[in-house]
């Protein structure tokens, strides 16, 4: 009885020891494996415990990276956890260039979140932009220029209100606003903003000296108006740096107003002549008309004549006074028109 108790005693010494074997073998490679991380972050003034490089580990994040990170931003006085920078790489982020911008931005004294970073990191995530840019124009202004240099147009042409045409170069300074550049319009609306301010200033100019005069009302015209409204950066300044005269284009539009006044009247004209040669063609075929109706007319008097003979009405020597008298005025006519040839010059008289 004594050697079967000795032998469970044994027994359960062999396991008690494996299991701190296995213990001691486990907490050997823990320290095998993050000792050298978690000294690092320890001496550092970021600790990390070890349960927390064991997640990070069993999430496929790479170690050395969060640890790394987080130490450059715990030394530079921005605070982050681990688990915050794992899910941010697990969210296809890249921890390094958000641990950038919060540096940056609180060496500048500019209020950055850890998510917000996170989020701009992820916004401009595979385009040209990255979240140290944006911090980067927010401490250092940007320029853009308007029209841009790689466009078509060299310059904004707008018109005064004589008719003359004004091209304007604008330059245009912005620095990015954090708060709103996710999800705020880009370089291209602050352009076409601008682009359209100066126009509009322009053309409430009486004249085009006023422009060359006071260029700067231009800008502080198109400042006033507001244009980074839901936009990814803040206008600091809109300067004009270059004016030039254009073409008379209110001249141009009143010749070409001219002109076409002109061939609309001779097409009024030729209206009006078209509707006379008309109305003397008519006026020519109603003569002609009254002339059949005076010969129609006339030659309804010998049926008379002939009617009155078989009335009795008219005897033959009626006829013969009426004939006297027509013969006798045949010869005073032809009479009549003999003196007016003679008095014409160059002729006599028979």
């Amino acid at each position: 009885m004594t050697q079967q108790i000795i032998a469970q005693v044994n027994q359960l010494s062999w396991i008690l020891y494996g299991v701190i074997a296995l213990v001691a073998l486990i907490a050997f490679l823990i320290v095998f494996n993050f000792g050298w991380t978690w000294i690092r972050a320890l001496v550092s003034g970021a600790p990390v415990k070890f349960i927390d490089l064991i997640a990070l580990r069993l999430r496929g994040v790479p170690i050395g990276l969060v640890v790394n990170e987080r130490i450059t931003a715990v030394k530079s006085g921005v605070p982050v956890s681990t688990d915050g920078l794992s899910a941010h790489h697990l969210a296809g982020g890249s921890v390094k260039m958000v641990i950038t911008a919060l540096v940056s931005a609180h060496k500048a004294n500019i209020e950055l979140s850890f998510d917000q970073a996170c989020a701009i990191d992820l916004a401009t995530n595979k385009t040209s932009k990255n979240v140290v840019d944006a911090v980067h124009t927010s401490v250092n202004p940007q320029v853009i220029d308007c029209p841009p240099n790689t466009g078509s147009k060299r310059s904004i042409d707008a018109v005064a209100k004589d008719g003359i045409v004004i091209k304007a170069r604008a330059r245009v300074t912005v620095r990015t606003n954090l708060s709103s550049f996710v999800g705020g319009a880009t370089e291209d609306t602050i352009v076409a903003r601008v682009g359209e301010g100066i126009v509009s200033s322009i053309g409430s100019e009486q004249s085009y000296k006023d422009v060359l005069e006071n260029p700067d009302r231009i800008s502080k015209t198109v400042l006033s108006k507001g244009l980074d409204s839901n936009t990814a950066f803040e206008i600091l300044s809109i300067d004009i740096a270059d004016v030039d005269v254009g073409e008379n284009v209110g001249a141009k539009l009143q010749a070409e107003q001219a002109e076409s006044n002109k061939l609309v009247a001779q097409a009024q004209a030729e209206v009006r002549r078209a509707a006379a040669v008309a109305q003397e063609q008519e006026m020519i075929a109603r003569v002609a008309e009254m002339k059949a109706k005076v010969v129609e007319a006339e030659a309804q008097v010998p049926l008379a004549m002939a009617e009155a003979f078989r009335d009795g009405n008219l005897g033959i020597m009626d006829y013969y006074r009426m004939k006297n008298l027509a013969a006798d005025t045949d010869m005073r006519s032809k009479i009549a028109g003999g003196e007016d040839n003679a008095s014409t010059p160059g002729k006599s008289k028979d």
